[in-house]
């Protein structure tokens, strides 16, 4: 899936990303009439490849996400980037929101002291992170060995998990730590190398290598690996009217790419495109993302007890680790639900579930 916890660098991310949306503003526009009305503010919102995330790519070239921005008198700039110097960015001025796994908002912008509004619970993982082994290797099994992961990232949390729940702790196995980009073809190529921690598309690859199996995923523990739209709570709370825009287009797609229809595969097959897979393989990836294809079945969810469990989980585990700061212990920062519920400090609230935008897209 998504890696966690890099040091990241604002200034260049926030260098990055200007220069990618000023390159875009260089089009021929072609004469214009004078008008006296005011420009409508301009949102940038920063979008990276992976199953759940892809229909905002269709969003924008279907010119759903602009019809939505006109509707409510604003401009939305939708920017395709790596995953990580998205979220870099967003700790800068130059993005307004991005998408993001609960717990990476929590270790980057909420870490850096910016107030996080999740207006839109896009789905969660339901087995696109799993641990993989060779030689028929149990849980138990996996003490004193090494297991190749991304540190500090949704891979490491979920080994954690699977640890404990059979009464394993971390110090229990050897984290080896491998960049993102090497994890899969190292782990395929080396057969010394016994178990593995990744996310998808990586696992249906590694997947097809004779003698591994798949023992733990994250279907064993849903709703704690969320995908999220997150926007700055400052920019919001001066502008609902980006909510409004973001949730009604992220839902005019959920109904097309869950239709059956003509339109609802031509959808699937842009998003797949995006993402460099087949048609075949996107659907595949869906079927381990837990999609909120409706705006009530979102609400629901943020709106229950499980999300509240989930969330002590995730910050646990990052503030073991110190992922919210050389420091900062877990009740040091707040985190609101919608039902007005506050766990950690109520001094100090920086992650906020606002289910508002989602309520209004429910038909």
């Amino acid at each position: 899936m998504k890696n966690s916890f890099y040091k990241y660098r604002p200034a260049i991310a926030s260098a990055l990303v200007i220069i990618t949306i000023a390159l875009s503003s260089f089009m021929p526009s072609g004469r214009k009439e004078a008008t006296n009305a005011p420009a409508p503010k301009e949102f940038t919102v920063a979008w990276s490849i992976y199953a759940g995330w892809n229909p905002w790519a269709y969003a924008g070239t279907s010119k759903i996400l602009d019809k939505w921005a006109n509707q409510y008198g604003i401009k939305i700039k939708l920017v395709r980037m790596d995953y990580m110097p998205s979220i870099e960015a967003f700790t800068t001025p130059s993005v307004d929101a991005c998408v993001m796994t609960n717990m990476d908002c929590l270790t980057i912008p909420v870490a850096g002291g910016i107030s996080c509004s999740a207006i839109i619970v896009g789905d969660y993982s339901n087995g696109n992170d799993a641990l993989i082994v060779r030689n028929n290797l149990t849980i138990p099994q996996l003490k004193g060995k090494k297991v190749n992961l991304v540190q500090f990232s949704v891979s490491h949390y979920m080994l954690s998990r699977a640890l404990d729940m059979n009464g394993m702790t971390d110090d229990d196995v050897k984290i080896i730590n491998v960049s993102d980009s090497d994890i899969g073809p190292a782990f395929i190529a080396n057969k010394d190398q016994e178990a593995v921690v990744t996310w998808n598309p990586l696992v249906m690859e590694i997947m097809k290598t004779p003698g591994v199996k798949k023992i733990f995923d994250s279907s064993q523990i849903p709703g704690e690996i969320l995908d999220l739209m997150i926007v700055k709570t400052k920019v919001l709370q001066a502008n609902p009217e980006l909510g409004k825009a973001l949730a009604g287009a992220w839902y005019e797609v959920m109904d097309i790419m869950s239709s059956r229809t003509e339109k609802g595969k031509g959808a699937l097959e842009e998003m797949a495109r995006v993402g460099g897979s087949s048609l075949i393989e996107y659907q595949n990836q869906l079927k381990t993302t837990a999609m909120f294809y409706k705006a009530s079945e979102a609400v629901a969810y943020t709106s229950g007890e499980d999300i509240k469990t989930n969330m002590r989980r995730v910050r646990n585990f990052c503030s073991k680790y110190e992922l919210l700061g050389t420091g900062v212990k877990a009740d040091d920062l707040g985190i609101k639900f919608p039902d007005g519920t506050v766990i950690g400090s109520n001094n100090n609230i920086l992650f906020i579930y606002d289910t508002s935008y989602m309520k209004g897209a429910i038909k």
